[in-house]
């Protein structure tokens, strides 16, 4: 006689279900935790990359500002929307390295920053535009008394920024008391400073931006200014570089200074 095997047992119906749904809580946590990993990482490069761009942005506008000469023509215009379209017009000193050599016959250049609704990959998206005109354009339009043809847009000029909602650029005086207030356009007084403020969407806001009706809505309306889907950027840049004081009279008094060299113990000379 041989002895008969057992069978072996198998799992049953109710062990293979419990067996299931464990498997299927297990799956949906990963997919979870790795939707909210993507999504994390998402959030952090857009606002990574609106940054730097913001960044960028203003390094070039303090440039710009800093190097600034005042003329009566120069265009400053500010917009009461929501999501302000300010533009910014004026003449700077450039290096000849940013100049086109062959329109290169000095250092007087004119810049103009606007926004602007560009169509890329069937999208809208606003941008922040910087023209750019070279020296022998600028010569040639104060020769003419044409300043203001210096700050039209035109095909050439460049987006520095994509992805910017709003572009709020606003020149600030300063009092004698040392407060800052808003500048009164004069033919003849330069504004102290500019306050910029630079907002740029993030990729997943941008994404969901797709008309120049939605741009300007900005999606949820003005408060969405204090969400996680924007990048605020603010700034004030003085307008110029002081004006070296003018030379003395030949015939000027000067005080002598005081051995000490801190002076005021000196005397009045020719």
């Amino acid at each position: 006689m041989t002895a008969s095997r057992p069978s072996p047992r198998g799992f049953t119906l109710i062990e293979v279900m419990l067996a299931m749904a464990i498997a299927v809580v297990v799956i949906g946590l990963a997919i979870s935790l790795l939707s909210r990993s993507a999504s994390d990482y998402e959030r952090i490069g857009g606002g990574v990359a609106a940054e730097r761009e913001g960044r960028a942005v203003l390094s070039q506008l303090r440039a710009d500002l800093q190097s600034a000469r005042f003329h009566p023509d120069q265009v400053i215009e500010k917009t009461a929307a929501a999501w302000p379209q300010d533009r910014l017009g004026l003449l700077t000193l450039q290096a000849p390295a940013a100049q086109a050599p062959a329109a290169q016959i000095g250092d007087l250049c004119a810049v103009h920053y606007y926004l602007k609704d560009l169509l890329i990959a069937g999208r809208t998206t606003r941008c922040l535009m910087r023209g750019f005109r070279d020296s022998k354009d600028t010569f040639a339009a104060l020769a003419k008394g044409e300043v203001a043809t210096l700050f039209t847009p035109a095909d050439r000029d460049e987006p520095v920024a994509f992805g910017v909602l709003a572009f709020h650029a606003r020149p600030q005086t300063r009092a004698p008391d040392g407060t800052w207030q808003d500048w009164v356009k004069s033919a003849t007084l330069a504004p102290d400073a500019l306050d910029f403020r630079l907002t740029i969407v993030r990729r997943e806001l941008a994404g969901r931006l797709t008309t120049p009706a939605a741009w300007d809505g900005g999606g949820t309306g003005p408060q969405a200014i204090t969400k996680p889907n924007l990048e605020v950027y603010s700034t004030r840049i003085r307008f110029g570089n002081p004006a070296p004081p003018p030379p003395p009279a030949p015939n000027a008094f000067h005080l002598r200074p005081s051995p000490t060299g801190l002076g005021g113990s000196g005397k009045a000379n020719r």
